[in-house]
């Protein structure tokens, strides 16, 4: 009986000794760093088919809002878009447009002072916060449009979507 207890202690102490071992073997596939960076990938990276909510404020003492509402579908994005700010008229309204990667690319319906208008814009979603190009007045026709040669420094962060 002495040697069957004894027997079963090396047993199970060699097993738990190699539960989980980095060998080099695992570091030259990269088993331990590809969970890392799969995990890593998973938190940046949107879901499709999924609807996501984000916040944006600014202005002094952060009193002007944007809402972002977006439902992603099979790459095609639907929603809607609140611009509040605090003692301006507001822009309330739809997001229509599609989504390649990370990159979405849409058209605002809006309505501002009883008049509806259109704006393209276009945003770079991650699982965590979307970011967009902002918008430039040009000139020329009287007419705000997508600046494509900035980069996405509007930053919203995600939010409940209520």
């Amino acid at each position: 009986m002495k040697q069957y207890v004894i027997i079963c202690a090396l047993a199970l102490a060699s097993c738990a000794g190699n539960s989980h071992k980095n060998t080099p073997a695992d570091s030259v596939n990269g088993d331990t760093a590809g969970t890392d960076t799969a995990l890593a990938t998973s938190l940046n990276t949107p879901a499709q088919n999924m609807e996501y909510c984000f916040m944006r404020t600014e202005g002094t003492n952060n009193q002007d809002t944007t809402k972002v509402h977006l439902v992603i579908n099979a790459g095609k994005v639907s929603g809607e878009m609140n611009w509040m700010p605090k003692e301006k008229d507001s822009r309330k309204g739809t997001l229509l447009g599609t989504m390649k990667g990370n990159d979405i690319k849409a058209v605002w319906s809006f309505m501002q002072e009883g008049m509806t208008d259109t704006l393209a814009v276009a945003f770079k979603l991650s699982a965590q916060q979307l970011e967009q190009k902002p918008s430039v007045y040009n000139k020329a026709n009287g007419r705000e449009q997508l600046n494509t040669k900035a980069g996405y420094t509007l930053v919203y962060k995600l939010d409940n979507c209520k």
